[in-house]
C-alpha cells in the first residue's frame, strides 16, 4: 500500500513575521525604531505524517522567549514563509479529508491561554468583554452563553444550525467522554463569564476537541491545571493522539514533565531557532550530554542553549504519576540561577491580622461555590471558611480547579458583591459601617490601594494598549487607565525596577549597543518602556509586568494567583529572587575556575552603592499564593490552606511547613493527600 501524503510538510523554509524588506508600520509607533524583524527558525525542515507506520506524538519545548506559540503558529499556516513553496499541506487534498477540513485553517486548529486567544479554537471570547467581578453576580445577561452553548458551538444569535460540523453536528459520544474526563459535568449550564481560571482552560480544550480538526495544536495544555485535571486530561489527550483523531502537537516548559505518550521532541534555542530535533529519547539525551559536558569544561556554553534552562528538562509525565530527574539534577555540582535565593527558615514575628474571614458562604442561588462544609472548633460546630491572615505572614492557598480559590482573592479585593454581606474585615475594618465603632468603613479603592494582585484576570482585562511603564505606574493609580498618583520615591521604585528587568521586558534588548545588569546604578535610557505596548511583548514579559505591578508599590497584601503560569524557570527564579530581596540582590557570572556553571547571586552594584530604591518582601506585608505547581511557590511561604473539591462536604485543611515548598515532594503530597 503506497504512503499517504503528510499532512504538514516544511522543507528548507525560513519564517518572518514581516516581509524581510518591508517596514512594518508598528516600527514607526510611539516615535521608535527597535522593532526587531529577525528570521524565524531558518531553513527548518520538519514532516508530520498523517498516518506513520509508529505512531508520532510531537511536543515543542523551550524557555521563554524561545518562540513555542510561534512556531505551533508556523505549523499552522501564520508568518511568511520563504520560499512560499517550502510549507505545504499535502494530505489535505486528498479524498481521506472531509471537504470541511481541507484548508489548513480549519484542519488545523489552535489553543492558547494567552489573554489574545481566550476565544481557543472556534470559540467566542464572550469572557474578555466582561468587567472583572461579572463572574461572580446572579444576573444573566442575553450574551450569558452557556457552557453547553460554548461547547457545541451555538454562541451566535440567531443561528439556523446546531454545533459546527457540516456533517452530523457534534459527535454525542466524543462529547461526553471529553465532558466526563475533563471534568465538566456539573459546569455545562454555568455561564461561561463564570468559569474560573482551570475551569476555563478545561472548557476551551473541550471545545477544540469536540470541533475534529485533523491537527490541534495545544500551546502548554497543562498550565494552570490542578494535578488530578492533569491526571485525567494525560490519558485523554493520549487515546486521540494514538487514534490520530486528531493528530496533537504540544508545548511546554522545560520544567514541565513531557507526557510519556510524546514520541518527538523540537526543542528551541533562545532565538526562535531549533536546537535539537527529533525522537525524544534521543534528544533527552543530546541534551544530558550537552549539560554534562558545560558543566565539565569539555564545551563552551552556548548562548542560545543555556543550560540553567535545561536542569529539570526530562521529567516524565506517566499514569502513575510524575517520574524521572531533570537531566540536569542527576549530576548538579552547583546551585543553577535561583538556588541562593534567601530562604525565611525561622517563622517571621507576625502582627495584626489583615485579613478576618469568620464564617464565609458563598452562595449563588441554591449552589454553594465556596465554604459548603462545617466543622467543630473549641468544642462548637462553625460552617464556612475561617481564616485569619497576619502582617508577615506567607500564605499558601491550594486546592482543585473550581474549589473557590479565585472566589477567595475576588473576596480579598472586593470584586465579589457578597463582600458587603459576607462576615469579613479587612485591615480591622468591615466593609459595612459598625454602629457604635467610630470608624467609617472601608472604600473599594481603600482596599485597592493596599492590596498588589497579579492573576490571569487581571491579565484578561488590562488595556492592550497601555505601555510597559504605565502598567507598573497603575500601581498607583485607581484604575488602569486613570493617572497615577506618582511621587520621587515611586518614580524612582519604577525606574529601578524596569532596569532591573529590563533584559526581559525590553524588545529591543539585545540589538543595544550598550546594556547593564540587573541591579546597575548606571542610569541606562529607560525610553523604551514608554515605546513598546503591553499587547506588543511576548506572553511571559506580560505575566512578567502583572507580577512586578503586584510588588513594586510595597502593598501590606501581595497576591499572587498562579502568577508564574507562563514562565521558564529562569525567569521564576529571577522573580523570586526580586521578590524576597528586590534589588539589593542580582545575577552574576560563576567565577572563572571555580569550577561552577551558571550563574551565581551576588550583592547589586546598587547594594555596593547604597541607592536601593526597592527592596524585598518585609515583616509588614503578608504573601498569599495561589498555585498548582510546587516550583511556582515562592519559598517563604510557610502557612498553607488547601480548599476541597466542590460540593464534597469537606472542610478546608490548615498546616505549616517545614521549609520550602518547591524543594519537597513529601511536602507537596501532604498538601494534595486530602484535596
Amino acid at each position: 500500500m503506497p504512503s499517504r501524503p503528510p499532512i504538514i510538510r516544511i522543507a528548507n523554509g525560513t519564517f518572518y513575521r514581516h516581509h524581510p524588506n518591508s517596514i512594518p508600520p508598528s516600527s514607526t509607533s510611539h516615535g521608535h525604531h527597535h522593532s526587531p524583524n529577525p528570521p524565524l527558525f531558518t531553513n527548518l525542515s520538519l514532516v508530520l505524517p498523517s498516518h506513520p507506520a509508529t505512531p508520532q506524538n510531537w511536543a515543542v519545548v523551550g524557555p521563554s522567549l524561545s518562540g513555542k506559540t510561534t512556531l505551533l503558529q508556523v505549523l499552522r499556516g501564520s508568518h511568511l514563509c520563504l520560499p512560499p513553496t517550502a510549507r505545504s499541506y499535502p494530505y489535505l487534498s486528498t479524498e481521506g479529508v472531509p471537504h470541511r477540513l481541507r484548508n489548513p485553517g480549519r484542519a488545523v486548529q489552535y489553543v492558547g491561554f494567552d489573554a489574545a486567544s481566550m476565544g481557543g479554537s472556534g470559540g467566542s471570547s464572550a469572557t474578555t468583554t466582561a468587567y472583572l467581578s461579572a463572574r461572580y453576580e446572579s444576573r444573566r445577561e442575553s450574551t450569558d452563553f452557556s457552557l453547553l452553548d460554548f461547547l457545541t458551538g451555538n454562541t451566535q444569535f440567531n443561528v439556523d444550525r446546531q454545533g459546527d460540523g457540516e456533517e452530523g453536528g457534534i459527535d454525542e459520544k466524543l462529547m461526553e467522554r471529553v465532558v466526563r474526563d475533563l471534568r465538566l459535568e456539573q459546569l455545562l449550564q454555568l455561564p461561561v463569564a463564570f468559569l474560573s481560571n482551570g475551569q476555563g482552560r478545561r472548557a476551551r480544550i473541550a471545545r477544540a476537541l469536540l470541533t475534529s480538526p485533523e491537527v490541534l495544536l495545544l500551546d502548554e495544555p497543562f498550565m494552570g491545571l490542578d494535578p488530578p485535571t492533569v491526571a485525567g486530561l494525560s490519558p485523554l489527550l493520549e487515546e486521540m493522539a494514538r487514534g490520530a483523531k486528531p493528530r496533537l502537537v504540544l508545548s511546554g516548559r522545560p520544567q514541565d514533565p513531557v507526557p510519556e505518550w510524546v514520541t518527538h521532541l523540537v526543542y528551541l534555542r533562545t532565538d526562535c531557532q531549533v536546537g535539537v530535533m527529533g525522537g525524544k529519547e534521543e534528544v533527552v539525551e543530546r541534551l544530558r550530554g550537552y549539560v554534562r559536558d558545560v558543566r565539565r569544561g569539555r564545551v563552551r556554553e552556548d548562548e542560545g542553549l543555556p543550560v540553567h534552562a535545561l536542569v529539570e528538562m526530562g521529567r516524565v509525565l506517566t499514569a502513575r504519576g510524575l517520574e524521572g530527574e531533570g537531566i540536569g539534577e542527576v549530576e548538579a555540582v552547583v546551585p543553577v540561577a535561583g538556588g541562593g535565593v534567601p530562604v525565611e527558615e525561622e517563622r517571621r514575628s507576625v502582627g495584626e491580622p489583615l485579613v478576618e474571614m469568620e464564617g464565609c458562604r458563598v452562595r449563588y442561588g441554591d449552589k454553594i461555590a465556596l465554604g459548603n462544609w462545617s466543622e467543630e472548633r473549641d468544642g462548637t460546630e462553625k460552617k464556612g471558611l475561617h481564616w485569619t491572615v497576619r502582617r508577615g505572614e506567607r500564605w499558601g492557598v491550594f486546592g482543585p480547579n473550581g474549589s473557590g480559590k479565585t472566589t477567595i482573592v475576588s473576596l480579598l479585593c472586593s470584586d465579589h458583591p457578597q463582600t458587603y454581606s459576607l462576615p469579613i474585615k479587612l485591615f480591622g475594618r468591615s466593609r459595612l459601617p459598625e454602629p457604635g465603632s467610630g470608624q467609617l468603613p472601608l472604600t473599594f479603592w481603600d482596599i485597592q490601594s493596599r492590596i498588589g494582585h497579579s492573576s490571569p484576570e487581571i491579565h484578561q482585562h488590562i488595556p492592550r494598549h497601555l505601555t510597559i511603564r504605565r502598567v507598573l505606574e497603575s500601581a498607583w493609580a485607581d484604575t488602569f487607565q486613570s493617572k497615577a498618583k506618582m511621587d520621587d520615591e515611586a518614580r524612582a521604585q519604577v525606574d529601578a525596577t524596569l532596569r532591573w528587568f529590563e533584559h526581559d521586558l525590553n524588545p529591543g534588548f539585545s540589538t543595544k549597543s550598550t546594556t547593564t545588569t540587573p541591579g546597575s546604578t548606571t542610569q541606562s535610557d529607560l525610553s523604551w518602556a514608554e515605546e513598546y505596548l503591553f499587547g506588543g511583548v511576548s506572553f511571559s514579559a506580560q505575566r512578567l509586568l502583572l507580577f512586578l505591578r503586584a510588588i513594586v508599590k510595597h502593598p501590606d497584601i501581595i497576591v499572587l494567583d498562579e502568577a508564574f503560569s507562563g514562565m521558564d524557570d529562569a525567569l521564576r527564579d529571577k522573580c523570586m529572587l526580586f521578590l524576597a530581596t528586590g534589588e539589593e540582590k542580582t545575577y552574576a557570572p560563576s567565577p572563572a575556575g571555580s569550577g561552577q556553571t551558571g550563574d551565581v547571586i551576588v550583592d547589586s552594584p546598587a547594594a555596593k552603592a547604597g541607592t536601593v530604591k526597592v527592596t524585598g518582601l518585609s515583616d509588614q506585608q503578608a504573601l498569599i499564593c495561589i498555585s498548582h505547581v510546587k516550583e511556582e511557590v515562592p519559598d517563604c511561604v510557610r502557612e498553607w490552606l488547601c480548599l476541597p473539591e466542590a460540593n464534597t462536604g469537606k472542610p478546608a485543611r490548615f498546616g505549616r511547613l517545614d521549609g520550602p515548598l518547591g524543594r519537597d515532594r513529601r511536602r507537596w503530597a501532604e498538601i494534595w493527600s486530602g484535596a
